[in-house]
């Protein structure tokens, strides 16, 4: 039987080196955003791996994780589901709290934490239904760890953590793992150019003389093993940081 895996934020960094590990795997793959051009040429890349089309069906789907309209649409295009990521998030702003814009933090909730419920909570009954579902959340290291300038998007993936363990609880007895991948310090095209609001000045250094931080593809590896584990193996939690990356705030730079 073919297995459909949803990948959402899927249109860069993580969410797109899913979608082609996922393929690679043998998974049909849909790929949803709110950015339905950049969702088309990941879509490219994974069809140009598999000229015959014989491994994989890839579907394009507009997303928006924070629009409970735009979600319900969605879930109802799905025929099936098997294995859900839910990568779609990101941060916003590094102030202090005494100095930040509220708005950031609404913004960083609506998608870490609200978009992450929205999308579970609607594709659920397709995740029991097919027998052998699988929720893959992708947090943080903030998940699990405070920094200074950073309340609000460690606030906003520790929640997502906490429903993260807390579907695993819900759960038990029903045919659906639950995963969380925590990633530390990952060098993509937008995160840091997003959380710094355009400033590749600021986002620059967010990397300056780290040997090598993670990639993306170094993520999706790890979401690639977890989904491919034996139905009755539960991987509940994955840290993975770069060597160089000690801890959240302990960073060796050349």
């Amino acid at each position: 039987m073919r297995r459909t895996a949803v990948v959402t934020g899927a249109s860069s960094g993580i969410g797109a080196a899913t979608a082609r590990r996922l393929a690679a795997e043998g998974f049909d793959v849909v790929l949803a955003a709110r950015r339905v051009d950049r969702l088309e040429k990941v879509k490219a890349e994974i069809e140009s791996a598999d000229p015959a089309g014989r491994r994989n069906a890839v579907a394009v789907v507009a997303l928006d994780v924070t629009s409970q309209e735009s979600v319900d649409a969605f879930a109802a295009s799905l025929r099936q589901c098997h294995v859900l990521v839910n990568n779609a998030g990101g941060a916003a702003g590094l102030d202090p709290v005494a100095e930040t814009d509220p708005a950031d933090w609404q913004w960083m909730f609506e998608t870490n934490v609200l978009g992450l419920m929205r999308v579970t909570k609607a594709l659920l009954p397709k995740l029991i239904d097919s027998g052998d579902g699988h929720i893959v959340n992708i947090t943080s290291l903030a998940g699990h760890v405070v920094y200074e300038g950073g309340a609000g998007y460690t606030a906003a993936k520790h929640g997502a953590a906490a429903v993260n363990d807390t579907l695993r609880l819900e759960l038990y007895d029903k045919p659906v793992r639950v995963t969380e991948v925590a990633p530390g310090m990952v060098k993509t095209d937008e995160f840091s150019l997003v959380r710094f609001k355009g400033d590749a000045e600021k986002a620059d250094k967010t990397y300056a003389g780290v040997p090598e931080p993670l990639t993306a593809e170094d993520v999706a590896d790890c979401i690639g093993w977890a989904v491919t584990r034996p139905s009755h193996v539960n991987i509940d939690r994955i840290d993975v940081k770069p060597r160089a990356q000690a801890a959240a705030h302990k960073v060796h730079r050349v």
